[in-house]
């Protein structure tokens, strides 16, 4: 018995699937042995051997990394929106500094992993776990807060018409899951501003 924890990206599972590094977890020695040497017949990426406690939380950190991350990014497109200023400019200056490197903010996170897996480390160190806590709430709080934008522009209109595009949570997939694009288009219809 071992833990593998994917680690792929939607649209390209088998590229990566053969060509990233992978984490084994065993539960024991002769188990993880046994998986990389099931891995070995396929993957060109390093294998590296784990416990199984310690392959799930590492697949648990690097998406809870992202979220922070995003979250960050999230947190400077409410202040920006609050102070005045163009957030995209900001981050586009600030990155200009060698060892930044902000990412664009969105309308929140989305998919099967970033938006699901940093609520398992938090449920497992609720006291320890308060960053990575505030960054799932700043994103799970995105999507209202664009619906608000999109409210407010459309008052001004007696009809108003808005077209949602894009809903999968990422770009070329066909992948739904937890998107904040259909939270918000769903929101936007039960409020009864678009229909």
């Amino acid at each position: 018995m071992a833990h593998c924890p994917e680690r792929v990206l939607p649209g390209h599972i088998i590229r990566e699937l053969v060509d990233n590094d992978r984490i084994i977890g065993g539960v024991n020695k002769a188990s993880a042995e046994k998986a990389r040497d099931l891995y070995n017949t396929f993957c060109n990426g390093t294998i590296f051997l784990t416990d199984s406690k310690t392959a799930e939380m590492s697949k648990l950190v690097e998406n809870s990394f992202r979220d922070v991350n995003i979250a960050f990014a999230n947190e400077l497109s409410l202040i920006s929106d609050r102070v005045g200023v163009n957030v995209w400019d900001v981050i586009e200056l600030a990155n200009r500094h060698p060892r930044v490197n902000i990412l664009n903010p969105g309308p929140g996170v989305g998919g099967h992993c970033i938006a699901v897996d940093p609520w398992f480390v938090v449920s497992a160190a609720p006291e320890e776990a308060r960053l990575i806590r505030t960054a799932r709430e700043v994103n799970d709080h995105k999507p209202h807060w664009v619906m608000n934008k999109i409210k407010a522009k459309a008052e001004r209109f007696k009809e108003p018409v808005i077209g949602c595009l894009g809903l999968s949570f990422k770009a070329n997939i066909d992948d739904l899951r937890e998107s904040p694009a259909m939270e918000i288009t769903k929101g936007l219809i039960s409020s009864g501003v678009a229909g």
